[in-house]
């Protein structure tokens, strides 16, 4: 399988001299074209931090990083927006949407910035993906107008609309009912089943265990994974008390 992405000895320090402490701590990480991988540990162990440093949305103190074989640290920062843009798109806990715009135009405006003579298409991919996450009737509606997981789907929208290679995803459901929760990782693993790789981070095991592959850290460190293979809704259960026992092996 085609090699994505690939960190070698990643460290992001913070502070100075004795103060200093490692967030990542000489990290080596790939992750294949169409993989689904989770990042899972205890608070302030690197998780979030790793996300951002691979996306190049982060620096990073010392090691490499590359993406499709190309050093994200040698690009500057408007070859790096470019390469977010066009490669790669995020999900957060909570979606920022911009309150004087619908859902359809928070959903469409980065996109509009980019490539303004193109307005019609993307509008029109715009509503496919809102009718494949299931929002298509809320367009016209204002984001104070829906449920925190209809904001979500429409924030999921707005990071495939053009067409990423990895989609980076930072708690998704962390803000969601058990309900939305499921909803929107069933959204997740469509996506990836269409191709797309997905990098997620997650404290939930159910969410965790959507993944191909799970990656546990602690205090900056990549310590173990658990190796999933494809998502099979018929052995959820047996996928849930995988990552469960291994959360506890290390008190996550």
């Amino acid at each position: 399988m085609k090699k994505m992405i690939s960190g070698k000895s990643i460290v992001k320090s913070y502070g100075k001299g004795q103060e200093a402490t490692n967030a990542l701590n000489h990290v080596d990480i790939e992750i294949s074209a169409g993989e689904f991988v989770a990042v899972m540990g205890p608070s302030g162990c690197g998780k979030s931090t790793l996300l951002f440093a691979l996306s190049g949305a982060d620096t990073i103190n010392s090691g490499e990083i590359e993406l499709d074989g190309q050093d994200l640290s040698k690009l500057n920062e408007n070859e790096l927006a470019d390469i977010r843009r066009t490669k790669m798109g995020f999900v957060f806990q909570q979606p920022t949407m911009l309150k004087n715009l619908n859902i359809l135009d928070n959903i469409i405006l980065s996109s509009l910035q980019d490539n303004k003579r193109n307005a019609k298409n993307i509008t029109k991919k715009a509503k496919i993906l809102m009718k494949d996450t299931g929002i298509s009737e809320l367009e016209d509606r204002d984001i104070a107008e829906v449920s925190g997981g209809q904001l979500q789907r429409a924030g999921i929208c707005r990071a495939l609309i053009n067409e990423p290679e990895i989609l980076f995803a930072d708690e998704p459901t962390g803000a969601l009912n058990s309900k939305s929760s499921e909803e929107i990782m069933e959204i997740f693993s469509a996506v990836n089943k269409n191709g797309t790789a997905v990098m997620l981070v997650t404290h939930d095991a159910k969410v965790a265990s959507r993944a191909e592959r799970v990656l546990f850290m602690k205090d900056g460190k990549i310590e173990s994974q658990l190796s999933l293979g494809k998502f099979d809704e018929h052995n959820m259960e047996d996928r849930i008390n995988q990552v469960i026992l291994k959360m506890r092996s290390f008190d996550i």
